[in-house]
């Protein structure tokens, strides 16, 4: 399965706010997860930002993909900066098709 590895960087000023808009974001997320587009989704342990994995075909490439995470709440509210959406194709492991 071919992924896109997305990276949101997060503001440590901005907190507050993402702990206000965080049932939303997570309620997008989920709503992504059972249309299959979203693979796995997390905030890095240091508070920086955050990873959501998207299967690349359900989400039409990194173009669709961009316009996609336009609706998320976190991106919405000018809570998520410098994101990065990143072709990847894991070889090994859980997210690699099994040979």
């Amino acid at each position: 399965m071919d992924l896109l590895a997305v990276r949101y960087t997060y503001e440590a000023s901005e907190a507050t706010q993402r702990d206000e808009h965080r049932p939303a974001h997570r309620e997008w997320l989920r709503d992504r997860l059972a249309d299959g587009i979203v693979v796995s989704a997390g905030a890095f342990g240091d508070g920086s930002g955050a990873l959501i994995l998207l299967d690349a075909e359900r989400a039409d490439g990194p173009t669709g993909a961009r316009a996609l995470l336009e609706g998320d709440p976190f991106v919405v509210e000018g809570l998520a900066h410098d994101i990065a959406v990143t072709e990847w194709s894991p070889v090994m492991g859980a997210f690699s098709d099994p040979a």
